[in-house]
Order: structure tokens, then C-alpha cells, then sequence
């Protein structure tokens, strides 16, 4: 099942109707939910119960419009729409522990689009049992391709795993991107064939295998010198998704999400999809983890 919030706004919509087009390539059931804090799902008497019905008859607008916009994009597709109770961000971190992908809008009511990434979609990132899409900028003409950030980490080939099963899905060529670049106080080093050999040896290495499992999904692996989120940024340029995980290399456990992936949350070019790689997600240890 995905699940997608929504909350009365465009990126809402616009997270819906992705959501919609993701449910139908997957055949999966979609669900359109919206939170509403406790005391107006639980209140029906009392001093407030006319501001609570008055608030869930709001509710159910919202989610109305949301199932609409669904359906228009895929009628194939079977919707169901729900009301959560409480935070946003604690139910939809709640909901997505029965869901195999969870999507929100970049921006939610107030939201300025294109600047910062709103409370919603900032809350739950890092913190949810499944894969997220933040959908924010849809690319107007998408060549067909999904970006993945490799980092040589345990963590990356999970994300890789993800990556090469969504291509696949979508019949899409795959670019795996491994950005490197060595940090001094001034900025970075600059190129240096030695290392860039060493960085492309080890994406070739991280990329063995999956062509195996996935022998129909065409690969370009890139090398690029320079920061991974401005070049993350500007390869996932028109691209179906830009693909990362929620912690990368060196990412000190306990953190909700990794530098690179909140960097990339505030403005991207395209749909940003963050897979769990938290080991509290994973319920498993990291190789040679003491």
C-alpha cells in the first residue's frame, strides 16, 4: 500500500498525483489520509463538539479533493481516504509502518515554494519505517531516468537495492552518482586523477552484482568532483526521482537524516525518494559493527 498525506494544498494535490501514478506501476492500493489533532477525531459532545464536526466536515474536503485527484489520474487504481488522528508528522510516521512507500508535498499550506521544505515533509524524513518521496518539483519534460547517490557505504547498497527494483519497475535507465571530494578549510581539494580512479573503482565495485539481479535496467555510473548535494542537485536535473539515503557515510547514529539527504530535501529538481538506512529502521547491524 502507499500512503500519501494530504492537507488542502497544491503540493498536496501534486503529491497525490503522483502517489496515484507510483500505485498504478506498482498495482498497489492508495491511501489518501489526513491528520487532524486527537480532541477533534475523539470529540462528539461537550463545550467544543461544534468546532470538532465543524473541523472534521474540513477534514473530509480535504481528503475528498485528494481521492478526486486520484482518481483522475488512474481509475484503475483503488483509493481509500482516512482521517488521522494527532501530529501530522507523528501519524504519518505512525501510518508508515503498514505502508511500502509513504509521499508528502514539499510545501504544505503557507508553504513558499521553491525556498524551504515544509514542517511535514521535514518531520517525517528519516523517521519513517518506509521509503519516502517528498514530492516538491516536477520535472516538465523527465527523460525517463532515476538518480542514485552511491557513497560506498553499507548503508548506500541499500539504497542501491531500492534504486535498481524502482528502475526496473518503470522500465528506466539507472545513473549511479558518486560524488567525491576531499574537505579542507578552505573548501575542497581539487581534482586529482589518483583519487578520482580510486573514487571510480569503488562505484564499479558497489555496482557489481545488481546487474545480475536486474540484467534489463541500463546503468551509467558517473563519477563527479565536488559537493554530493550540489552535485546530487544538478545530475537528478529532469529526472524521474533523485534517490538517497536517510543517513549516508560517517552519519552519527541517533541522526534522523544525514547532511547530504537534508540538504537535498529543501530544493531539488525533481521528486526526492529518502530509503530508510538507519540501523534503528533496519532492525539489523552494520557489517563488522562492534
Amino acid at each position: 500500500m502507499i500512503i500519501v498525506g494530504v492537507d488542502g494544498s497544491r503540493a498536496g494535490l501534486e503529491a497525490v498525483g503522483w502517489a496515484a501514478r507510483e500505485a498504478a506501476i506498482r498495482q498497489a492500493e492508495l491511501s489518501v489520509v489526513h491528520a487532524l489533532p486527537r480532541w477533534v477525531c475523539d470529540r462528539d459532545d461537550g463545550r467544543y463538539a461544534e468546532v470538532a464536526a465543524w473541523m472534521r466536515r474540513g477534514g473530509k474536503e480535504v481528503l475528498d479533493a485528494g481521492e478526486e485527484r486520484a482518481r483522475r489520474e488512474n481509475r484503475d487504481v483503488k483509493v481509500t481516504a482516512d482521517l488521522l488522528p494527532g501530529d501530522p508528522r507523528t501519524a504519518l510516521v505512525r501510518a508508515s509502518r503498514d505502508a511500502e512507500l509513504l509521499v508528502v508535498g514539499s510545501h504544505g499550506i503557507g508553504g513558499v515554494r521553491g525556498l524551504l521544505v515544509g514542517s511535514v515533509a521535514y518531520g517525517v524524513a528519516g523517521r519513517t519505517a518506509c521509503d519516502l518521496v517528498v514530492v516538491g518539483a516536477l520535472p516538465s519534460l523527465p527523460r525517463g531516468e532515476i538518480v542514485v547517490g552511491v557513497d560506498g557505504s553499507y548503508r548506500s547498497r541499500l539504497v542501491l537495492e531500492a534504486a535498481f527494483a524502482e528502475a526496473d519497475r518503470r522500465g528506466t535507465t539507472l545513473r549511479a552518482v558518486h560524488a567525491w571530494a576531499w574537505p579542507r578549510m578552505d573548501g575542497f581539494e581539487p581534482a586529482d586523477p589518483a583519487r578520482e580512479a580510486g573514487a571510480l573503482i569503488l562505484l564499479k565495485e558497489t555496482l557489481a552484482g545488481y546487474g545480475e539481479s536486474h540484467p534489463d535496467v541500463p546503468v551509467v555510473a558517473e563519477i563527479v568532483h565536488g559537493h554530493p548535494a550540489e552535485v546530487l542537485r544538478q545530475a537528478a536535473s529532469g529526472a524521474d526521482v533523485l534517490m538517497v539515503g536517510s543517513h549516508g557515510h560517517g552519519t552519527f547514529a541517533g541522526m534522523a537524516l544525514g547532511s547530504v539527504s537534508q540538504e537535498l530535501l529543501h530544493r531539488t529538481p525533481c521528486p526526492l525518494w529518502v530509503v530508510p538506512t538507519g540501523l534503528h529502521h533496519r532492525g539489523e547491524p552494520e557489517p563488522n559493527a562492534r
